[in-house]
């Protein structure tokens, strides 16, 4: 797949408002609506919010690592039920809705929203695998999945087992290695699930030539 931009261009207005809304969803860490936090940020970032749920699951498990696992499941939950929202936007409100992603979701265009409903003509499954484990942004996927008409239980699994690897490894290296490796995995969890999905992806396919 070719590189989804995760946010607008350096100093854009988009950005700056994001990284409000970045420091808004960490400031939840530090109270007791944490945890119900982290599940409304993960149903809402699957359609229509910017953040992704790891910023604050990130920041949950640095301060109670041994409940790492815990918060990924959180995550799992809200994100999967939040992907049938962003179908159920597609299959019956996207006529309505269109103007306000492409002209006020970060990273939501027509050039990208057009590219993913040809890769759902190629493999959809993969197409939403790869979208909920790599930091693609998923609400594109959810809400083409629904104009596409995708079977949700594709969209279901699909959703699942990206989601879940993404989450679950978060939680991980939280629980093993605990806060000192809070700030590396900010810095790199991203590029570190581009690459693990394009080994997959190799796997897969050389599975299927060989095949």
């Amino acid at each position: 797949m070719e590189e989804f931009p995760l946010v607008p261009e350096p100093d854009s207005p988009k950005k700056n408002i994001v990284r409000r809304l970045y420091d808004w969803v960490l400031s939840w860490a530090e109270t007791r609506y944490g945890t119900p936090a982290l599940f409304i940020l993960a149903f809402l970032e699957s359609s229509v919010f910017p953040v992704p749920p790891d910023v604050l699951q990130i920041a949950l498990s640095a301060g109670k690592p041994k409940r790492a696992f815990w918060y990924a499941t959180v995550s799992l939950i809200g994100s999967v039920l939040g992907a049938f929202l962003g179908f159920l936007i597609g299959y019956a409100f996207w006529t309505a809705t269109q103007y306000f992603f492409f002209n006020y979701m970060p990273g939501f265009t027509e050039e990208l929203f057009d590219k993913v409903k040809g890769y759902y003509h190629d493999n959809a499954f993969f197409a939403i695998f790869t979208a909920a484990f790599t930091p693609i942004p998923y609400k594109i996927f959810t809400i083409a999945a629904g104009v596409c008409h995708v079977p949700l239980f594709t969209l279901f699994t699909a959703s699942v087992i990206g989601r879940g690897a993404r989450f679950y490894a978060v939680a991980a290296i939280m629980y093993f290695f605990g806060p000192t490796v809070k700030v590396w995995i900010d810095k790199y969890f991203n590029l570190l699930t581009v690459v693990f999905t394009i080994l997959v992806l190799a796997g897969l396919a050389a599975i299927k030539f060989m095949m």
